[in-house]
């Protein structure tokens, strides 16, 4: 039996990232991994990479490439005629973006000397072994969980990803639906059906929760929903999904609105985005006494499980099920592994939502710090008024700060407009050391620049601001 120092199950964003800086501590490290590409070969970087982050990313962009030369170029000066969709050739460039991101981590792990094991891994007779496709067996003086998570199915909706589509079929279809029925207004909700939109579909969002984006700053969420309308999005709250019924080629939803009435939505496909669940499934998590807690695998505040020597990270465990949410737990576990003491900080983790425009934001909110009876003061700041926005012709949307009333402390960033994505570091950063509004305030931004607004959005907390 092949023994290693540390053993990964699992080879998505926590799984690959924990395996490496495992190895490079010098610990001897395997990860083992099922997922298949679709030539049949192995996949690593788990549903982020191959039907998730990664894919969607690439048809969103070449979405809004679609849409901007269709609509947006002509301002521009750049005038075209017959452009036409080649959703054969969009597909091919998100699958040849997948496999590069794939190779990717196989040289990573090459690199590193990280021994990988293509299969499903389980527990064997005890914690210290695990099982590659309940036929090879590995010994383990350390096990770190990251099998991440798969989309929760809507009871009596199964995904057969031909007509109800789960993330995977939704970032698959051959052609564009002319109406495309979606079940969930979260964040994959609202990606794939930004990316359907743009390429043509009619598309309806229909979500439980009376509040738009309620994740989100109030602010922000009204401001996108205001938005996505003016775009062709069509969005119903606080529905209750009553049946879900399917013919030959399409799909029936019948619900009743957020004023009680009954209604349908015929459409040719539908996605259903009601959020996600631990995949734990053949781990045998029972049979070594792990123990579980709604849903998750219970661990405390270092990722450490209820059984010795073996750790979770990721989607497995509690917090926001993000891939970088479960990087960072996978390279502070290898760290902790080796003798280290890191520390994850979960107020500063950003989450962002990649429609256009973007939404981004770390901290809290402002319907929260309400809620605590935390003293704040607001700033924001608008991309109509940034140059760099105006330049760009992508002026929707603002930045908004949120400061402790009396230290000016940073408790919370939310932006939606361009580049949100890449924004929102600045203030995680800030936010990481402690910062201040006037930190940010005080530092000089390049101009023209999108940075810029973040730096008006935290003078405007002491009304400070230059350009409005």
């Amino acid at each position: 039996m092949t023994s290693f120092d540390v053993v990964v199950i699992g080879g998505g964003p926590g799984g690959y990232v924990a395996a490496i800086r495992a190895a490079q501590l010098g610990l001897s490290t395997a990860c083992i991994d099922e997922w298949k590409g679709a030539d049949g070969k192995p996949a690593l970087g788990g549903t982020c990479t191959n039907v998730g982050c990664i894919p969607s990313k690439a048809l969103l962009q070449s979405s809004e490439n679609y849409e901007a030369a269709g609509h947006r170029f002509a301002e521009h000066g750049v005038k075209l005629k017959g452009v036409e969709l080649d959703l054969a050739t969009m597909q091919k460039r998100k699958e040849k973006v997948v496999r590069q991101n794939n190779d990717g981590i196989v040289y990573l792990f090459k690199k590193n000397k990280v021994a990988f094991f293509h299969g499903k891994g389980s527990f064997g007779a005890s914690a210290t072994e695990v099982v590659v496709d309940k036929k090879e067996k590995i010994s383990a003086k350390h096990v770190i969980i990251a099998t991440g998570s798969i989309p929760r199915a809507l009871p009596g909706a199964d995904f057969d990803e031909k007509l109800i589509l789960s993330n995977t079929g939704a970032l698959a279809m051959p052609e564009v639906p002319k109406r495309l029925g979606v079940i969930g207004a979260g964040i994959i909700g609202l990606e794939m059906g930004s990316v359907w939109r743009r390429l043509g579909a009619e598309v309806t969002i229909l979500e439980a929760l009376p509040a738009f984006l309620g994740i989100a700053d109030e602010t922000i969420a009204k401001e996108a929903a205001r938005i996505f309308d003016r775009q062709g999005l069509k969005i119903a709250l606080g529905v209750a999904i009553a049946k879900v019924s399917t013919a030959k080629n399409s799909v029936s939803v019948q619900y009743k609105n957020s004023s009680g009435e009954a209604k349908a939505l015929d459409c040719d496909r539908l996605i259903v985005s009601i959020g996600r669940v631990a995949n734990t499934a053949g781990l045998n998590a029972e049979g070594i006494g792990l123990k579980m807690e709604r849903g998750v695998i219970a661990v405390d505040g270092d990722c450490r499980t209820s059984v010795p020597n073996v750790w979770a990270i990721g989607d497995v465990v509690r917090g926001p099920m993000l891939a970088h949410k479960a990087e960072e737990e996978g390279v502070a576990v290898a760290e902790r592994i080796a003798g280290q003491k890191p520390h994850v900080n979960f107020n500063t983790i950003p989450s962002v939502v990649y429609t256009s425009p973007e939404i981004a934001w770390v901290g809290q909110t402002e319907q929260q710090l309400k809620a605590a009876g935390v003293g704040y003061r607001v700033g924001s700041f608008p991309f109509s008024a940034n140059a760099r926005a105006r330049a760009l012709g992508d002026t929707a949307g603002l930045v908004k700060f949120i400061a402790r009333e009396h230290t000016d402390e940073i408790l919370g960033v939310h932006i939606i407009g361009p580049m949100a994505g890449e924004l929102i570091a600045e203030a995680a950063v800030a936010m990481e050391f402690g910062g201040a509004a006037e930190d940010i305030g005080m530092i000089c931004h390049a101009h023209p620049s999108l940075s810029e607004a973040m730096k008006e959005a935290a003078l405007a907390v002491d009304k400070r601001a230059l350009n409005i």
